[in-house]
């Protein structure tokens, strides 16, 4: 039994090692840390029957502060507490052409630290990109398809602006 649980350790530590070592070298040689992808959740869609009725619904009995898009929550990045960060609740009329061309009942928006090299890595690993960059005051958008043809929307946000757009529409978040 101690020499199964010293060869199970052994094995562990090593692979373990071995992963922090490829790793430190991979950093060392390019002199870069790796980019970052995805850093959070930007946004849940999903199609409905009647969007308005049920953002009350959600209102009602769930407590969410909604506007005419479905409701914002506010929250703080966990990389600096100072800052906010948001993130978009929607439901959209059943008969939306803007998840297309995936034909699913959602679609998920995903916060991203660079969208404009994101793009560039995602057409090189043979991603398909469904539009181009849109942009916008309070960010940067484009959508690309999933391995299971879900459209995915990838944001590159500004949180400041995203703010000040929600205080310009008089809306209060959900926190």
């Amino acid at each position: 039994m101690k020499k199964t649980l010293l060869i199970t350790l052994a094995f562990a530590t090593s692979f373990g090692l071995g992963f922090a070592f490829n790793n430190f070298i991979t950093t060392q040689s390019t002199g870069e840390t790796p980019k970052k992808r995805v850093t959070s959740l930007g946004g849940i869609f999903f199609k409905c029957k009647e969007p308005k009725a049920l953002r009350a619904w959600y209102q009602t009995h769930l407590g969410l502060k909604t506007n005419q898009y479905g409701s914002v929550f506010e929250w703080r990045q966990a990389t600096d507490s100072t800052k906010k960060g948001f993130t978009q609740w929607s439901p959209f009329k059943e008969t939306t052409k803007y998840f297309e061309p995936s034909t699913k009942d959602f679609m998920i928006n995903y916060r991203v630290a660079d969208l404009d090299w994101l793009v560039g890595e995602l057409k090189k690993e043979g991603v398909t990109v469904t539009d181009t960059i849109e942009k916008a005051d309070y960010g940067k958008f484009v959508h690309i398809l999933d391995a299971e043809g879900n459209k995915i929307e990838l944001w590159e946000p500004n949180d400041i602006e995203y703010e000040k757009l929600g205080i310009q529409m008089k809306s209060e978040t959900t926190k």
